[in-house]
């Protein structure tokens, strides 16, 4: 059998990055050598095929679908020849003479910035998130802008915020074998600029209601009731708790919203089919019998969006838990509600209504956070922690339970996804908390890498505090490779000292809590040790503890 000279792409060649290389033979760990065969009729193609399959890499699942039904993929009819490499061809050339090229301009980032710095013109480009198929952002380093808010929701992202709505109610009825009559979601500005509003689709799906574009612009002009016959479940009564950027960012989107709630409370519908009517109802009649006139108490009835008092930002959650200054669930529940319970909708800008939200939150079964990108994870951030932790500590004050917690995944927006919020925990916690490889990584950044250790450590104490999604093996888990192991303790006594005395200090507050139940008397011991060292090697530097 005689091959042909193999020349490949230089970006496209993983073992040779930034020049041209020719093969021999074609090699199963190039990009470009996949997407030839041999000469038509060459009767060694076939030979190819095992090897290019045995390689379950990135470039077989390039562009993927989600899988068909066997009934649908059989009926597909399946090229034959070099034709069958014409889907990959198309997305691998993409790659080589459009993504790569563009990737190699990172360095505009330091140049646009040094150019916007002196006074000079930086280009403008849009936003969005790489990861979930927005190549038309690159180059990085421009001046980029948002997205027109008359467009959001996209009609893309109104079908990933039905698959997620659709999601949530089929979980929730294979759990508990029943609908949810009440959902509080948490809804951030960045996460809308970069779908065009998954977040806010997905309200409207649940409430029963979808957008209406204009034909020529594409733009936002209403909504439509879904008619009961058609949508086939009853309509879910959302709570949503917005951030301050999207308060900032969406006033239209929040109109939206309160739109379509107060046209789902109009319908005459049975109360067993509308869930919001029925709530807005029964809070009515609550509202008359305190003694409030009856159209202030249809306002406070009717409210369900919901977010800090303008001009401020944030849940209220950090401060305590860096600070210490908690006891249990109560104290989370009246900085989440005191911190967030402002209304805002059509005529309500910021109205202070923490009665009628913590009155929402008291009957919510279903608390909800999505993520669109894998660029971050939940223990990168404290927004997580104190947006959706301190929601569902704050329902479980409220109403004496622990309510269902999930936590929406819309990276492959082809794929959106629902998991319970103690699954994405495992997922994350094995992924990269206690990745050997991670950690081994962090270790590069020195100083940096310290501090993020700490983080980690802080972000994962802070949800178990709030959201209780930590078990005793996973505490000990990151004690052995945070605290116990010689490498990681010889990096942070080199490269962060602070750190070292940090994490001890913080799995000794969980032990100390009993959110670390039952844990080995061994490793309590070696931890109060270590913790006892690290004060010795601060002090003997003249440093100090943090908090100190």
């Amino acid at each position: 059998m005689r091959w042909k000279r193999w020349t490949c792409c230089a970006a496209a060649c993983s073992r040779n990055w930034g020049r041209l290389l020719t093969h021999r033979r074609p090699s199963t760990r190039c990009w470009t050598c996949l997407l030839y065969t041999l000469d038509d009729g060459d009767s060694a193609a076939p030979r190819l095929q095992p090897a290019a399959r045995a390689k379950a890499s990135v470039v077989t699942q390039l562009g993927r679908p989600r899988a068909k039904p066997a009934a649908v993929a059989a009926a597909r009819p399946v090229a034959a020849g070099p034709a069958r490499f014409d889907e990959l061809r198309r997305v691998l050339d993409f790659a080589c003479r459009e993504l790569v090229p563009k990737l190699r301009r990172a360095s505009d980032e330091i140049d646009n910035l040094v150019a916007g710095l002196a006074g000079r013109y930086v280009p403008a480009g849009p936003s969005g998130s790489p990861t979930r198929g927005m190549a038309h952002i690159l180059p990085t380093g421009r001046n980029f802008y948002s997205v027109d808010p008359r467009s959001v929701p996209s009609q893309s992202a109104w079908r990933v915020g039905q698959q997620l709505a659709r999601e949530v109610l089929e979980r929730y009825r294979r759990e508990t074998g029943d609908w949810p009559e009440s959902v509080a979601v948490s809804v951030w500005g960045t996460s809308a600029m970069r779908t065009h509003g998954d977040d806010v689709a997905q309200i409207l799906a649940l409430l029963g209601v979808r957008p209406v574009w204009r034909h020529e612009s594409r733009q936002v002009c209403g909504i439509e009731v879904v008619p009961l016959a058609e949508l086939g479940r009853p309509r879910i009564d959302v709570t949503t708790r917005i951030s301050g950027f999207f308060r900032d960012a969406f006033p239209q989107l929040i109109e939206l919203v309160d739109d379509a709630v107060q046209q789902v409370i109009r319908l005459d519908e049975p109360a067993t089919d509308n869930y919001v009517r029925k709530h807005y109802l029964a809070e009515l009649a609550q509202g008359i019998g305190a003694g409030l006139d009856e159209p202030e108490a249809a306002r406070r009835a009717g409210y369900r969006v919901f977010g800090a008092k303008p001009g401020s930002y944030g849940a209220g959650i950090l401060p305590l838990v860096q600070q210490r200054n908690w006891e249990g669930d109560a104290d989370f529940a009246e900085a989440y509600v005191n911190w967030g319970g402002y209304a805002y909708g059509r005529g309500s800008q910021g109205t202070d209504q923490r009665e009628a939200f913590r009155t929402r939150l008291a009957g919510v079964q279903v608390a909800l956070h999505n993520q669109d990108n894998r660029e971050h994870d939940i223990f990168d951030s404290d927004d997580y922690l104190q947006f959706h932790g301190g929601m569902i500590a704050t329902i479980r004050a409220l109403s004496g339970q622990q309510p269902r917690h999930y936590f929406g995944d819309s990276h492959d927006p082809s794929r959106a996804q629902v998991r319970d919020l103690k699954e994405e925990t495992l997922r994350v916690f094995r992924s990269r908390v206690v990745n050997p490889k991670w950690l081994a990584s962090i270790q590069r950044h020195g100083y940096k890498g310290g501090l993020e250790l700490t983080a980690t450590v802080d972000y994962l104490f802070g949800y178990d505090a709030t959201a209780q999604v930590m078990d005793d093996w996973m505490y000990e888990d990151v004690a052995q490779s945070y605290a116990f192991d010689p490498e990681m303790q010889r990096f942070l006594q080199e490269a962060n000292p602070w750190a070292q005395n940090a994490i001890t200090e913080r799995l000794l507050e969980a032990a100390g809590r009993g959110m670390w139940a039952e844990p080995k008397p061994e490793t309590l011991e070696r931890l109060r040790q270590l913790y006892l060292d690290s004060e010795a090697l601060l002090e003997a530097r003249g440093e100090t503890a943090r908090g100190s």
